[in-house]
């Protein structure tokens, strides 16, 4: 039965790609999971396939993080009909920090990799100070999509001094290693898919070209910019709340870090502090903090009624909803191809006797296989690295090679999936289809992809 694992994932793509309807999509391959797990049958895998919904609410952070994603709805909503964004985004214009294509598209990349603590962070910032940037100069939102998406992921693993570094290191450090920091900082090097994305990113923004399905759509919407600005007032009524999401984030990462240690304040450094918060916490309580400082910046200070600020924050909501749904749908989807076993059935195929310069190239492709399947990069760090490490150990290849296989095969499969939870927050904060971003976005990770697995062909030659 362990080849039927995969029918789940490979049901969730095809219909996706097929029918560009990916609730549908995710519908179906949590009922085909269901369906396995209740030994094929149908009317069991249907009242299952409701409960496994109705399970995701079980975890807070899962709560949490669809939650904060209505939320964002209403912030976004409130920002921009009380003038707040139009206002940011000719004062930019008349300074001259975004007067051109490359310079707009230079501000997401920024903030996508200077904001490395957390990736929602990093995704929303950037988005949402950059979508009615991207309009004006008729540059499509797939295009903001894919450059907040490929900076946000790589670069978290790149600069390791963030939760995603702290959860890699509590991985490795189980493993009779000389020094689990070194390895984890001698990946960063090794890391070729993330750096090959970079690169990529970096050369779409300095050059101001795209290729494959996003120059087409950017094509199609020339001169035709997505959304209308509202008349310009106060750029203080987007810039106040988004500081205040930013920087609440990091004090809530530090304050919930401070409470899980439950050391006195003295004895705790403030990186220790940040490293252990929780992201979910911060993030929502961020967002209900920027949500409260917009509503009384637009009902004082433009005089705005409450029931229209309500109403407003309603209709912002309304927008995302169909996100939302993917995301929960994703997350329950998640949680029964781990029942199934998919990603457990996925690293074995590894595991038989093979060359040993082809091993680092298929530890990469495993990942990729994993992440892009079941929608998770941490999922697949959890299941992959206590078997990549010991096969490190074991043929002689040094285990940063193996770890940045790992960690740049994760990112991969993220990248390529319309499950994938940093996938559907990027469509979202950019405020585009989620699919059309997953479409535009392939070439660009086949590409790094490709390249790196070449190079760690190479690499594996010269062990």
């Amino acid at each position: 039965m362990e080849w039927w694992t995969l029918l789940p994932p490979l049901l969730a793509i095809i219909i996706a790609v097929w029918k560009r309807e990916v609730i549908l999509a995710l519908l179906v391959a949590i009922f085909s999971a269901e369906w396995l797990l209740s030994n094929f049958h149908p009317g069991l895998g249907f009242l299952n396939m409701a409960e496994r919904l109705v399970s995701v609410f079980q975890s807070e952070g899962n709560t949490r993080i669809l939650m904060f994603s209505l939320l964002v709805g209403a912030l976004l909503a409130l920002m921009q009909k009380s003038g707040g964004v139009s206002a940011f985004v000719h004062w930019v214009g008349r300074k001259g920090f975004a007067d051109s294509p490359r310079k707009v598209g230079l501000l997401p990349t920024i903030m996508g990799t200077f904001i490395f603590i957390e990736t929602n962070l990093s995704v929303l910032t950037s988005g949402i100070l950059s979508r009615n940037l991207f309009d004006k100069f008729n540059m499509s939102r797939e295009r903001l999509a894919y450059i907040i998406d490929s900076t946000c992921a790589p670069i978290s693993v790149l600069i390791v001094m963030n939760a995603w570094g702290a959860y890699i290191l509590s991985l490795i450090s189980d493993f009779p290693l000389e020094n689990s920091n070194r390895v984890l900082l001698g990946s960063i090097g090794l890391n070729f898919y993330a750096l090959i994305t970079i690169a990529l990113v970096l050369y779409t923004v300095l050059f101001n070209r795209v290729h494959g399905p996003m120059k087409h759509t950017e094509n199609t919407i020339r001169g035709e910019p997505e959304e209308t600005l509202e008349t310009p007032s106060k750029k203080r009524f987007m810039l106040l709340p988004l500081l205040t999401m930013i920087f609440g984030i990091v004090f809530f990462m530090w304050f919930t870090g401070y409470q899980s240690i439950g050391k006195p304040l003295t004895d705790i450094s403030f990186t220790d502090a940040l490293l252990e918060g929780s992201g979910s916490k911060s993030v929502l309580w961020a967002t209900l903090s920027a949500l409260f400082v917009a509503y009384v910046l637009i009902k004082f200070g433009a005089k705005q009624k409450h029931k229209t600020l309500v109403s407003w924050g309603f209709e912002g909501m309304s927008r995302l909803l169909g996100l939302v749904t993917t995301v929960c749908l994703a997350l329950a989807l998640g949680a029964s191809m781990k029942a199934l076993g998919t990603g457990d059935f996925v690293a074995q195929m590894i595991s038989s006797k093979l060359p040993i310069w082809t091993v680092t190239p298929l530890i990469f492709f495993a990942a990729a296989t994993i992440s892009f399947t079941t929608g998770t990069s941490w999922g697949t760090f959890g299941i992959l690295i206590p078997i990549g490490i010991p096969v490190a150990q074991t043929l002689g290849i040094p285990p940063e090679l193996v770890l940045a296989a790992i960690l740049g095969g994760g990112v991969f499969g993220d990248h390529c999936s319309p499950i994938s939870d940093t996938t559907i927050v990027s469509s979202l904060a950019a405020g585009c289809d989620h699919l059309d971003h997953v479409r535009t976005q392939l070439p660009y990770a086949l590409t790094a992809g490709i390249a790196t697995v070449v190079l760690y062909s190479i690499a594996g030659v010269f062990i």
